[in-house]
């Protein structure tokens, strides 16, 4: 069973910065994507940011600018750096893959468990 492992939420204060990490655990054939989405209550969980093992980046617009995401495929790992931080940017954030575990598999999503960013005023 692959897991996807958080950490690196937490209290900032608006204009601070804070940086999450995500390592996949478990083995894994293919992983092409791994991002972030974010999701406050009552709405539905929305895209942050994705890369592929190519480095292909994609944003919303909403942290174009702000964000960066980057990727260790080695390390099976994804990070994203949070700077200009907005009380509106306070969310679970989930980190994401696109997962084939096995050869004979297909791809699915997978998610980890959330990590919370609070962003005060």
């Amino acid at each position: 069973q692959v897991q996807l492992v958080e950490s690196g939420g937490g209290l900032v204060q608006t204009g601070g910065s804070l940086r999450l990490s995500c390592a996949a655990s478990g083995n894994t054939y293919s992983m092409p994507i791994m991002g972030w989405y974010r999701q406050t209550p009552g709405n539905q969980r929305e895209l942050v940011a994705t890369i592929t093992t190519d480095q292909i980046t994609n944003y919303s617009d909403s942290v174009k600018g702000r964000f960066t995401i980057s990727g260790d495929n080695a390390k099976r790992t994804v990070y994203l750096e949070m700077n200009s931080l907005k009380p509106e940017d306070t969310a679970v954030y989930y980190c994401y893959a696109l997962l084939q575990q096995r050869q004979w598999e297909s791809l699915h999503n997978t998610w980890g468990q959330g990590t919370q960013v609070t962003v005060s005023s």
